[in-house]
């Protein structure tokens, strides 16, 4: 075994400003960094011949949820990695493998239940316990920035088959979800009073992917209904900060029903009014963005549900 592999302190450490970040204001930072460039993490900047995006999985094959895959995307995008697999120090070295010396690590989190006695019980009583989640994290490495891992591992995902072939499958599949979907007019939008969602014609979109996209959008959106997820940020008036959230899980649902199904493809808005909403929203509240990803991976847990889909992912991260 190298001396890489038995020294951790050979792959570069947080700066001392980061280890000082809650793990909600680190993993946050990873994201908010690609937005203030004006990149979208979830959305690759580049023609990838068609691939987009594939949910990240741990060293054991199980994908990544919520906050996690926003942030293992980010730094995807950012250092160019193209292997789905992310592992902790020990894991790699568990496969005789080693961290490159030099390579800096990605913050993932993850909720840690912590048992309390409560502060009410008199000394006659039973203890009386209370569990609290805390957030936690911890810091992992794309396998390309792993030497001596099996190959398998740095394998970039087999893109899926042409868009062209699958449109019956894929759009059979948004069909199954029970919304009232009606086609017309130039606007997409979900209606939370009527509980309909509108879409331009199947022809008016660029491609089969800007379609699912947009209407898995919508469908993020149709989840909030109190029937159903019941989702509310709070909002009053439209761009305030409820609506930006809103929309931001909309947007995280439909990245990752496509990186679920396999299909490529964007929500077409204006994008850099979003970013700037977003990033005011986080410069408020560092949390709101885990927040956000999370009902985000709720609704397209439930979208997906509908399809057939059960998610091969362990936890809440």
């Amino acid at each position: 075994m190298s001396l890489a592999a038995s020294s951790p302190s050979l792959a570069v450490s947080p700066p001392a400003a980061e280890s000082r970040l809650s793990p909600a204001q680190r993993v946050t930072a990873q994201i908010k960094a690609a937005l203030e460039r004006g990149v979208r993490p979830w959305i690759r900047p580049w023609d990838d011949g068609g691939v987009g995006f594939v949910l990240p999985r741990r060293a054991n094959g199980l994908a990544y949820r919520g906050v996690n895959v926003v942030a293992l995307w980010a730094a995807s995008v950012e250092r160019g990695y193209r292997s789905p697999f992310w592992f902790t120090f020990k894991q790699a070295l568990a496969l005789d493998a080693c961290v490159r010396k030099g390579e800096r690590g990605s913050f993932v989190v993850f909720y840690a239940e912590k048992k309390s006695a409560s502060a009410e019980a008199s000394a006659q009583d039973e203890p009386e316990t209370t569990t609290r989640r805390i957030l936690r994290g911890y810091t992992v490495f794309s396998a390309d920035q792993i030497e001596r891992l099996p190959e398998n591992f740095y394998a970039p995902p087999a893109p899926p088959a042409p868009l062209d072939g699958r449109e019956a499958e894929l759009v059979g599949l948004m069909e199954r979800v029970p919304a009232l979907v009606r086609h017309g007019g130039t606007r997409a939008f979900y209606d939370p009073r009527a509980d309909f969602i509108c879409l331009p014609e199947r022809g008016a979109f660029r491609d089969l992917g800007t379609y699912l996209a947009t209407r898995g959008h919508e469908l993020g959106h149709w989840t909030r209904a109190p029937s159903r997820l019941d989702r509310d940020f709070g909002q009053k008036r439209f761009g305030d900060a409820g609506y930006a959230l809103e929309e931001l899980v909309a947007e995280l649902c439909a990245a990752i029903l496509g990186a679920v199904l396999g299909f490529p493809g964007e929500h077409v808005e204006d994008h850099a009014a979003y970013i700037a909403s977003w990033l005011t929203v986080l410069d408020q509240s560092p949390s709101a963005f885990l927040s956000a990803a999370g009902k985000a991976q709720a609704a397209a847990d439930y979208l997906l549900g509908f399809m057939g889909h059960r998610p091969d992912m362990g936890g809440e991260d």
